[in-house]
């Protein structure tokens, strides 16, 4: 026990003041939270300043039922009536605050990003029904086929006019070679030439054989991402939104200087 450095912050108690813990510190060569500590404990419960008390907040005791209809979709504007009808009096603009931050909080709970290991996985899409224009008035037709490496974010394109199985692997081998080698993993969305639609159920999407028989071959394991749940297959989904900036060359170009 330190009675010198005990004594000085007495008096500092004593005379109302709190003390600099790191000037004290330096003075005697303790450690800052050592004089912190005898600080609050010579100070009398008197001495002691009370904690702030919590404002009350005229969304007390609505929190509950704005929380359950927010979640359900429910716009602010429709459960700022609702609960205005239960004796809500508070303002629209504070309910709207509040529900922005409980969906925020929610998408923050939902959403895994999905980080991953060299060589371990790529992402695959396809940005279907893609039309252009050339300058010539030439209307074009197609498909981009998307493939993106998990760690790297290395990425293939291939520009398809069709949407067959066989342009599909054919697609995947290219990006095999493009890109130096195969994955792992391969993760694919519920496209009809990789999944049996007949044999899937909601939420548990089953391959079809011959994508099984291609993936023996190449090497690799196919996964599926949930439905509805673009956040498993995250990197691919934000590469197909680069896509769409492909259209500013509409009317501007022949469309083979596009994919140049």
């Amino acid at each position: 026990m330190r009675l010198d450095v005990e004594q000085c912050v007495q008096q500092y108690i004593m005379n109302q003041i709190k003390p600099n813990y790191s000037e004290i510190s330096r003075r005697f060569g303790v450690d800052p939270r050592t004089v912190k500590k005898y600080y609050e404990l010579g100070l009398t419960p008197h001495d002691k300043v009370p904690q702030r008390l919590k404002r009350p907040s005229k969304l007390d005791g609505f929190r509950e039922i704005i929380k359950e209809k927010s979640l359900e979709g429910c716009s602010a504007t429709s459960i700022y009536y609702f609960i205005k009808e239960r004796g809500y009096q508070g303002k629209q603009s504070i309910l709207r605050d509040y529900c922005k931050t409980i969906k925020k909080t929610a998408q923050k709970k939902a959403t895994i990003r999905i980080e991953t290991s060299p060589g371990l996985s790529a992402q695959v899409d396809w940005k279907e029904d893609l039309t252009l224009i050339s300058r010539h008035g030439e209307i074009v037709k197609g498909n981009i086929f998307l493939y993106v490496l998990g760690y790297s974010r290395m990425k293939y394109m291939q520009f398809t006019f069709d949407r067959t199985q066989t342009t599909f692997f054919d697609c995947l081998t290219n990006a095999f070679y493009a890109t130096g080698g195969v994955p792992k993993e391969i993760w694919f969305d519920n496209q009809k030439v990789v999944v049996d639609h007949h044999k899937s159920n909601f939420g548990k999407p089953v391959f079809n054989e011959t994508l099984v028989e291609y993936a023996k071959d190449a090497g690799f394991h196919p996964i599926a991402c949930r439905p509805f749940r673009p956040q498993t297959k995250g990197k691919v989904e934000a590469l197909a939104r680069t896509t769409q900036r492909i259209k500013v060359y509409n009317v501007s170009s022949r469309y083979v200087d596009i994919f140049k």
